[in-house]
């Protein structure tokens, strides 16, 4: 058993109010020093606060989520956290007038103690901060030994106090604290039958996503979809359950099934900042430039003012986008390069004197360049950016892949990717996620030397021409780089009508047909499209023949 220091008693506690109303912290304080606690600080907004808590640690700290002027209190509580400043021996109390849906799922996030709607009232203050006071008190030793990853420790105190009929109304928070830790400790054979135990007892929704946990992790996957389905259709546990499958699927490498789950978490809890990064690297990877895009985008308007805003995020938004305009229409190519080119503008004019930005620009010109067909001086601008520049991100050389790639340099972008796996980090799912991603450009860039623009183009002059074959085989590969592109399923579908009518369709091609007919049942389509798919489905009917 690991030596616990003794808590502070309740005079000797030190209370942090952050908070722009004045009312607001004049009614907080004198709920405290009624109830005999009398070290209590204010800071209006989260640059004092921050400083305040390098020189003191606080006990028990209440943040507001409009602290005005620098950050809000989701990105400032989030910072706390990051920076050590909050342990579970800490009491965190959320503030907000705001009770929407999802403030309320990315608050619950973070863990708050508790949640207290504005505006305030005297009695409940004082009744509310009591009870919490009483938890601590009676849960401390539990939650320091949590707090030191000592899970064996923390189990036996829990069990003991489960014995103690005093503490009966603590009981589901000590039961919650020991199924952490037995799967913290991967035991998750005793972690299923313990919570197989509290679920006849309580229906609390943690239990159950406690449990699908479990059962996930011994491989149980069947009974665990079943549990999670129900726990879908509830709004308190929904938000965990996504988490959890995503999880999961990940793990086992089924990334179309994970990025479908992380992206309905993601609009749960929009200000969560990883699991867009997560969304955005599972976009790249399911081949959805249009996810891309608007990972990126939560990414750079969630990340203001908190600890992830830096400029590279803004980078990656203009990179995303010209993803995105490779793969769309020439109207909605033209459309989207004129907006990239406007943020491009704000971003030169910012950070015009960050040096390191430099080289990073000048791919992105590069880039675009190709895209508006002027591959001579987008060649040009490439001539000294052929080199791995290790204390760059993988953003910036994976975005210097492609544009030696659209430059015609295929031998130079192939030999970047393979030098950038030693830029993988130790996040599990990162390196899992970016490691596969890196494979599968290699892949396609080592095999498929265009863009899905480009080849789409290619197979247009060759359908013209009546080269039908060679028209089929650019559009496989423009789909291969962007399956979810309707605008190319629909030209490779025409293609099928006349290679069907000519000479019937071989195995590849009838296999090529199912997966545009899959693509364009889900695609949104215009009723000119509509009719033209119809009309090119009946005509490979009509010759319908598998050639051998």
């Amino acid at each position: 058993m690991i030596k616990i220091p003794p808590q502070p008693p309740i005079n000797e506690l030190n209370v942090l109010v952050i908070d722009g109303q004045s009312l607001v912290q004049d009614t907080i304080k004198s709920a405290f020093m009624q109830l005999g606690i009398e070290y209590v600080r204010c800071a209006q907004n989260a640059f004092y606060a921050l400083r305040l808590c390098e020189h003191i640690s606080f006990d028990i700290i209440l943040v507001a989520f409009d602290v005005r002027s620098d950050k809000d209190g989701f990105n400032l509580l989030e910072e706390m956290r990051f920076k050590g400043f909050i342990a579970k021996t800490t009491s965190v109390i959320f503030l907000s007038a705001d009770t929407s849906a999802e403030l309320v799922n990315c608050v619950i996030e973070l863990q708050p103690d508790d949640f207290w709607v504005k505006p305030l009232d005297n009695s409940r203050v004082i009744q509310r901060i009591n009870h919490i006071l009483k938890i601590k008190n009676k849960l401390y030793r539990l939650n320091y030994c949590f707090d030191q990853e000592e899970y064996p420790s923390a189990i036996y105190l829990a069990q003991r106090q489960l014995e103690d009929e005093s503490l009966v109304q603590y009981r589901p928070q000590i039961n919650r604290m020991i199924g952490r830790c037995l799967f913290n400790l991967q035991e998750y054979a005793d972690a299923e039958t313990f919570y197989r135990q509290l679920l006849s007892q309580y229906d609390y929704g943690w239990v159950a996503v406690g449990l699908v946990r479990t059962l996930l992790k011994q491989g149980k996957t069947k009974q665990a979809q079943t549990l999670a389905d129900g726990l879908l259709e509830r709004d308190d546990t929904r938000f965990a359950t996504y988490d959890t499958l995503t999880e999961f699927y990940i793990e086992k490498e089924d990334y179309e099934k994970g990025y479908a789950l992380i992206k309905e978490a993601s609009k749960l809890a929009p200000r969560n900042i990883e699991r867009h990064r997560k969304a955005w690297d599972l976009a790249r990877l399911n081949h959805d430039p249009m996810g891309q895009y608007l990972a990126t985008q939560s990414m750079a308007k969630y990340a203001k003012n908190s600890i992830h805003d830096r400029p590279e995020l803004a980078l990656n938004v203009i990179r995303a986008g010209i993803d995105l305009a490779a793969t769309v229409s020439a109207t909605q190519s033209k459309n989207l390069l004129a907006e990239i080119e406007r943020k491009l503008a704000i971003v030169e004019q910012e950070y015009a004197s960050v040096s390191d930005f430099n080289s990073q620009l000048t791919v992105i010109r590069a880039r675009l360049l190709s895209l508006q067909d002027n591959k001579k001086q987008a060649e040009e601008l490439m001539q000294n950016q052929s080199q791995v520049n290790s204390w760059h991100s993988i953003e910036d050389n994976l975005d210097k892949v492609k544009a030696l790639h659209e430059v015609g340099q295929r031998e130079q972008a192939v030999s970047i990717l393979e030098r950038m796996k030693e830029q993988i980090g130790d996040n599990r799912f990162t390196s899992q996620v970016m490691a596969e991603y890196i494979d599968q450009e290699h892949h396609e860039r080592s095999e498929i030397h265009h863009s899905p623009k480009e080849l789409a183009e290619m197979a247009s002059v060759h359908y013209k021409n009546k080269r039908y074959a060679p028209a089929y085989k650019m559009l496989t590969q423009a789909l291969q780089l962007a399956p979810k592109n309707p605008n190319i399923g629909l030209s490779l579908l025409k293609v099928l009508a006349r290679l069907a009518q000519d000479e019937g369709l071989n195995e590849e091609q009838q296999s090529g047909l199912k997966h545009c007919k899959a693509l364009l049942k889900t695609a949104e389509l215009s009723a000119q499209q509509k009719l033209k798919q119809a009309q090119y489905v009946e005509a490979i009917n009509q010759h319908h023949s598998v050639r051998r």
